[in-house]
């Protein structure tokens, strides 16, 4: 008997031990995802192995988006994760911002057939570049592995709406490759505890080694 699909968080749900979304353009996988039907209802496999958001949801169970959330997602990639977050957004957005040209153009092919997607093509680190397209939001969420990963994070908090969460996956080697990974999200937080709640912070291995996710509140 095949199982029923478990609500986890909002668009998100349990089946068979692993994690899924509800399809938005059925028939279709984005990075090669298994397909799931369960009563003429299509899911999507979020595979944890390839986006941090996926692993830190099997840990945390529950994420600050709801199906009408304005999100903006730096460093989006080639839209692995941005294509699970359209899932949830049937009635928000995603703004999906990118430097890297080649990640940047599959955004745009992914954003043809899910509307709910817009890419941007800028540099996280000048977030006054984008704020006028942009606006403010409900939610960021940041996955960038530079050095000053931190520092891109609270120049663009700005754009999130108050008492609204703001999620940092943090890549521990990038920032300092002699510290331990645990040393190196203790910094993070009280970093973030200077000037915002921080509500959690999850390491999400074994999916994704040397790295945590940081929850604040605005």
């Amino acid at each position: 008997m095949t199982e029923e699909p478990i609500p986890v968080s909002h668009g998100v749900f349990k089946i068979q031990g692993n994690i899924y979304t509800l399809n938005l353009v059925p028939g279709k996988s984005v990075y090669g995802e298994e397909l799931f039907l369960y009563k003429d209802v299509e899911y999507r496999r979020w595979d944890p192995r390839r986006s941090k958001l996926g692993a830190f949801l099997i840990k945390e169970k529950d994420l600050p988006f709801r199906y009408d959330s304005v999100v903006l997602y730096l460093g989006a990639g080639d839209g692995t994760t941005v294509s699970h977050l359209s899932d949830i957004l049937t009635h928000g957005k995603v703004f999906a911002v990118e430097v890297a040209k080649k990640p940047y153009r599959n955004l745009l092919e992914l954003s043809k057939k899910r509307k709910n997607i817009f890419p941007v093509l800028a540099d996280a680190r000048n977030p006054e570049n984008y704020k006028d397209i942009i606006g403010k939001v409900d939610v960021i969420y940041q996955d960038i592995a530079q050095r000053d990963q931190v520092e891109i994070f609270l120049k663009n908090l700005f754009l999130l709406e108050e008492e609204r969460f703001a999620l940092i996956a943090v890549k521990a080697r990038s920032m300092d490759v002699s510290s331990p990974p645990k040393e190196m999200y203790r910094k993070v937080e009280k970093r973030l505890e200077e000037r915002h709640e921080v509500i959690s912070c999850v390491d999400i291995s074994p999916w994704q080694k040397d790295h945590a996710i940081v929850v604040i509140k605005r």
